[in-house]
């Protein structure tokens, strides 16, 4: 291949890097192997007749997807063991999308799409993905997944259904969910557990991941009284559980901060937003989904 031609070629994939990135973090969670995927994938459109290829994007979605298919299928008994609650890997920075927009799901990164996404097999997230967000003909999706044309519609038709229902409805604006991500951290860490009541929705959830790596709930906390009660525990037992740092950042689109913890070691939290309250708390505090913060 002369020099022109991978110029060209690294032209064209870098015009799609974005959206693959997407597709490869919603179909996997975790930016280490995205990162992962999109160099292999880079590699193999490198070798590629570009001529033969008709729309480099959907070309490309289906390398990526095969490629993620691998790493479902050889991380698959890995997945089956997790301890404890599992969430994506936090991609710090992510601009928030404006209240009244409908998020593009090519763009969206958002937790809440990829768990629902993660709660698909693989195979239904993949027909989901490439049909229904990057738009490649269900002809094109069956040959990328090795199934019939019928089989593809019922699985993306299947993810469709499932996405929509999981989906959030709303967001808040940036203003308004700095505002509760900052009185939610005073509130948790200070011991105002009437405050932290007060910006919690009756059935918000908490969850948090540690992987069996640090300490975290186990499982899902459901209810704002519930949740009160979790925070309340450590300060009545007299434990400081107040940050050595806090910083406002957005996380996956939404509002939240990043802390360094007692421990020394970085911790995210984000939150859904629905009608000025907080509807869902994401914590991730395992430390193999946080080495870039680590490094940084």
């Amino acid at each position: 291949m002369s020099d022109a031609s991978i110029l060209a070629a690294d032209a064209a994939f870098e015009r799609h890097r974005r959206r693959m990135f997407g597709l490869a973090y919603k179909m996997l969670g975790s930016v280490a192997e995205t990162e992962d995927a999109l160099q292999e994938a880079w590699l193999r459109w490198r070798d590629v007749d570009r001529a033969t290829v008709r729309d480099e994007g959907a070309f490309l979605a289906r390398i990526v997807t095969r490629l993620c298919l691998d790493v479902l299928r050889s991380s698959r008994v890995k997945r089956e063991a997790y301890l404890g609650a599992w969430l994506p890997e936090p991609i710090v920075d992510e601009a928030t999308p404006a209240p009244d927009a409908a998020v593009d799901l090519a763009s969206d990164l958002s937790v809440a799409l990829v768990l629902a996404l993660e709660r698909l097999s693989p195979l239904e997230r993949a027909a989901f993905l490439l049909h229904d967000v990057f738009d490649v003909p269900f002809a094109e999706v069956a040959a990328a997944l090795d199934r019939t044309e019928t089989a593809c519609r019922q699985l993306a038709a299947r993810g469709r259904v499932h996405v929509a229902a999981e989906r959030p409805r709303a967001h808040a604006s940036a203003e308004d969910g700095a505002a509760l991500a900052d009185a939610f951290l005073k509130a948790s860490r200070g011991g105002d557990m009437a405050g932290l009541m007060a910006i919690l929705a009756p059935d918000a959830t908490f969850v948090a991941d540690g992987g069996g790596k640090r300490p975290a709930a186990m499982k899902p906390i459901l209810g704002a009284e519930r949740i009160a009660n979790f925070f309340g525990r450590f300060v009545r037992a007299g434990h400081d559980i107040a940050p050595r740092k806090a910083t406002p950042l957005t996380i996956n689109g939404l509002p939240g901060f990043v802390t360094i913890e007692l421990d020394g070691l970085p911790q995210t939290t984000a939150f859904e937003i629905e009608d000025g309250r907080i509807k869902v708390v994401y914590v991730v505090r395992n430390p193999d989904k946080l080495g870039r913060l680590m490094e940084a």
